[in-house]
């Protein structure tokens, strides 16, 4: 067995001479593991890391799983003289950090190629990050020529669009519904079928929770020897490995990773350092405050095993436990239900592109490490890789099985959030469109007509909903100057259509709040209408923040609710 702490014991010896020639039995060695400087660049870092292994000194390479020996042996051709040891491996892994923990910090960051990232925001003059802002100054200097034209200009747009999203939405809920009765559950594995499944848990300033969260991970019903979960942190982030610390000994299987500090400070950068670190062939993430179903991991093995070689990734439903905190909690839980259970659903039935969620996320590992992983500069990671998923062919699923999370109740922090989000899909439309020619080869001209309707329509309505609300003052005797245009009957169409949007929107909702658990919760959807316009204030920071800050990355505040799981 291996030995303790950072003491390198011999369990197995491995081939002798072979492909590369490693000389001889192992050495037996309980001398600390040192590091061979000289040899580290054998391999690339992230080589040594997927290999579990570290050159010390002695002409030895220790290694954590004999069953690599043969593997890097290979991967070792032409390079002689060297014998293995076993180590712990906790011993390697610090060594990994520690000597290679700067180079694997900055291919975190640029892991994904440069045409396809948005850190070309980030240079002084960027075509991309000027494209928002130059189209809203063409439009205030239209308005100002020629206010009349400008305001019919863009309430058609506004309009347009809002039948854009209501059909997207309506096809969505119809194509759910009818998958869903067409959709058969895996048969569970057995034990020794399960694979080894890796979970990342990226943390940042969450000391309050942190014991909270332990807890969480600990009622995954997963084999322990099969279970790798990577609490993920940042280098200055002291206090929430203290919290962390106080629910030691973690469990077996339980981990912590410290990213180096860096540029960007994002959820993704994080993620792209550890992604180097996990075991598992399948790769899930969740956020701080989750509090997954227990057989969660079951079903994901589940399903992975089940579907055929193109999906590459599923994701999980998310569901708020403090619905009942206030107003603002019940609309975000109605909105999410309507989105994990009818909208991306619908989406993935329709075969397009999937705007991922940020948590109860799992995919492959080959796909991840094929894409480059997450883009560390776009701050609504998530969706961003769900369209480079489709751009692959590779297909997204959706699995019913529920995460719940703590519902943003306080306007504020609900408005912050929310422009994180609408900038992250205003970098990714942008990104994604730098040459939209191969784009819809890629996609298809199906997906890429639903990218961009889901894109270009839905950060529209953000944008342009005071146009749409101006209509309110009509039965005040305001003259609009659309009304003017459209005639009578133009007027009697706008009007139905206004309303048709209105029922689908509250149809939508009344279906998605079916469920036994979200019943309490229907009479509140009627008032929906009066939530969604929270979101073009957040809309407008989003793009505020996209022309001057558009890696700042506005962090959601948790444990606020007083509710618990």
């Amino acid at each position: 067995m291996f030995g303790n702490g950072h003491k390198a014991t011999v369990d197995t010896a491995p081939p002798a001479g072979g492909l590369n020639g490693p000389t001889g039995p192992a050495l037996t060695s309980d001398a600390p593991l040192t590091i061979d400087p000289d040899r580290t660049d054998w391999l690339l870092p992230q080589d040594w890391v997927r290999f579990g292994a570290v050159p010390v000194q002695g002409g030895l390479i220790a290694l954590s799983d004999p069953e690599m020996i043969t593997r890097l042996a290979v991967a070792l051709t032409g390079k002689r003289g060297w014998r293995a040891i076993l180590a712990v491996p906790t011993a390697i892994e610090a060594l990994h950090h520690q000597h290679f923990g700067a180079a694997l910090a900055r291919r975190a960051e640029t892991r994904v190629p440069l045409w396809l990232s948005s850190r070309g925001f980030g240079q002084r003059i960027s075509r991309d990050r000027l494209q928002m802002p130059l189209l809203t100054l063409s439009g205030i200097m239209f308005s100002v020529a020629a206010p009349s034209k400008a305001a019919v200009a863009l309430t058609a747009w506004c309009i347009f669009t809002l039948l854009c999203v209501t059909l997207l939405k309506l096809s969505c809920v119809t194509a759910s519904l009818i998958s869903r009765r067409k959709t058969v559950q895996p048969t569970p594995l057995a034990e020794d079928e399960l694979p080894i499944l890796s979970i990342m848990v990226p943390l940042h300033r969450e000391a309050q929770i942190a014991e909270r969260l332990v807890r969480r991970m600990t009622r995954l019903d997963y084999p322990a020897d099969k279970r790798d979960i990577l609490f993920v942190t940042e280098e200055n982030d002291t206090k929430t490995r203290e919290a962390l610390d106080r629910a030691q000994p973690l469990p077996e299987g339980f981990r912590i990773i410290v990213v180096p500090d860096g540029h960007p400070k994002t959820k993704p950068r994080a993620l792209n350092y550890a992604l180097d670190f996990c075991r598992g062939s399948i790769v899930g993430v969740y956020d701080a405050e989750d509090a997954p179903e227990a057989d969660q991991l079951r079903k994901v093995a589940a399903a992975f095993a089940a579907a055929p070689p193109e999906v590459v990734c599923l994701q999980g439903r998310l569901d708020y436990y403090n619905p009942r905190d206030n107003w603002l909690s019940r609309c975000f839980t109605t909105e999410y239900a309507a989105w994990f259970r009818l909208i991306l659903p619908g989406l993935s039935a329709l075969r397009l592109a999937v705007p991922l969620g940020g948590t109860t996320l799992f995919v492959r590992r080959h796909a991840l490490e094929e894409l480059g992983a997450w883009d560390a500069h776009n701050v609504t990671e998530d969706a961003d890789l769900g369209i480079r998923l489709a751009r692959r062919g590779w297909r997204t699923e959706l699995i019913p099985t529920t995460t719940m999370e703590e519902a943003n109740c306080r306007t504020w922090p609900w408005i912050k959030q929310r422009s994180r989000w609408i900038k992250g899909y205003m970098v990714t439309y942008l990104v994604h469109m730098r040459n939209p020619f191969r784009l819809v080869r890629e996609l298809g001209l199906w997906q890429f007509i639903g990218f961009q309707v889901f894109f270009v329509a839905s950060i529209s309505q953000f944008l342009l909903a005071p146009l749409i609300w101006s209509f309110w003052l009509l039965p005040f005797g305001v003259n609009h100057p659309v009304i003017g245009i459209l005639g009578h009957e133009g007027t009697i169409a706008l009007i139905v259509l206004f309303l048709t949007c209105e029922v689908v929107n509250l149809l939508t909702s009344f279906v998605a709040l079916t469920g036994q658990h979200l019943r309490h919760l229907v009479p509140w959807a009627i008032f929906m209408p009066l939530y969604f316009p929270l979101a073009t204030p957040a809309a407008f920071k989003a793009a505020y923040e996209l022309a001057l800050r558009p890696f700042y990355w506005d962090k959601t505040a948790h444990g606020i609710s007083g509710s618990e799981d």
